[in-house]
């Protein structure tokens, strides 16, 4: 089977740990920019675009593909590379798709490692939600994209994750915005589902404490299952990753190596 995503590797050895990045929607690999250098130091780093986003394939869709769909495109490049398991580092809606992919094939994922995760819509996501979906095929993607990350990242510290996401944006079209947005319909229950089958998997919820509409769930979901675990980022939006880089990188490298340090006790136990 061809491989439909751009992906792009930095390797060290087959005996490294690989991280595989997924971005949100709207944005690329690209977006990423701020965590390739420190991660490369001492992990085999993939770099992935989702369909339709960056230098991927246009009009990858048929009628009623949803996150499953795009997950398994991810795995296909994971064949594709012959990685047998990777930490997944997802922002966004591709927190959805990390997460999808540690449902589908739980033996290739070490680890999740959520910014800016999105696991439930509550009454102002849905009211943004409920507009978005009812303006998406007659306002131009581009306003409407733009009105969302001001929603999202309101303030002046979050204008550079703005605009690099707006930025990446521009290369969507009409089109394939409005499949994106369209599979974010069902996506509570989708969601709710998740969280229980992927409780097993070591997983870090990663989020700026300015991330006002996404956060309160995160807490939520997190005092209800103590295997997860949940660090805010002070003075950081939506998009934690590009706001607080340094932070972002230390916490999620401590992460990995704590991981990895149990995975090795385990197997010379």
């Amino acid at each position: 089977m061809k491989v439909l995503l751009h992906y792009k590797t930095y390797e060290i050895s087959p005996e490294t740990p690989w991280v595989t990045f997924v971005h949100g929607a709207g944005g690329s690999s690209s977006t990423w920019f701020k965590q390739i250098r420190e991660f490369k130091k001492a992990h085999n780093v993939l770099l992935i675009d989702l369909r339709g986003h960056g230098q991927s394939e246009r009009g990858c869709w048929e009628k009623g593909d949803t996150f499953l769909d795009i997950s398994k495109e991810v795995i296909e490049v994971l064949d594709e590379l012959k990685i047998k398991e990777t930490h997944v580092v997802g922002m966004s809606l591709g927190t959805i798709v990390a997460q999808t992919i540690a449902d589908i094939s739980p033996d290739r994922v070490k680890s999740l490692i959520l910014g800016g995760a999105i696991i439930r819509f509550d009454v102002r996501t849905k009211l943004l939600m409920w507009i978005g979906h009812a303006s998406k095929r007659i306002v131009p993607y581009m306003s409407l994209y733009k009105i969302f990350a001001y929603i999202i990242m309101p303030r002046k510290q979050h204008e550079e994750s703005r605009l690099a996401f707006v930025n990446q944006a521009k290369k969507m079209c009409q089109k394939e915005f409005v499949k994106w947005f369209s599979l974010t319909k069902l996506i509570n229950p989708y969601l709710t589902r998740l969280q229980a089958t992927t409780e097993e998997i070591p997983t870090l919820f990663l989020m700026g404490d300015e991330d006002y509409l996404f956060i309160p769930p995160i807490r939520e979901v997190v005092r209800q299952n103590e295997k997860f675990e949940f660090i805010e980022i002070k003075d950081s939006g939506h998009v934690c990753n590009i706001d607080q880089p340094e932070i972002f990188n230390k916490i999620s490298i401590d992460y990995i190596s704590k991981i990895e340090q149990k995975r090795s006790v385990l197997q010379m136990g």
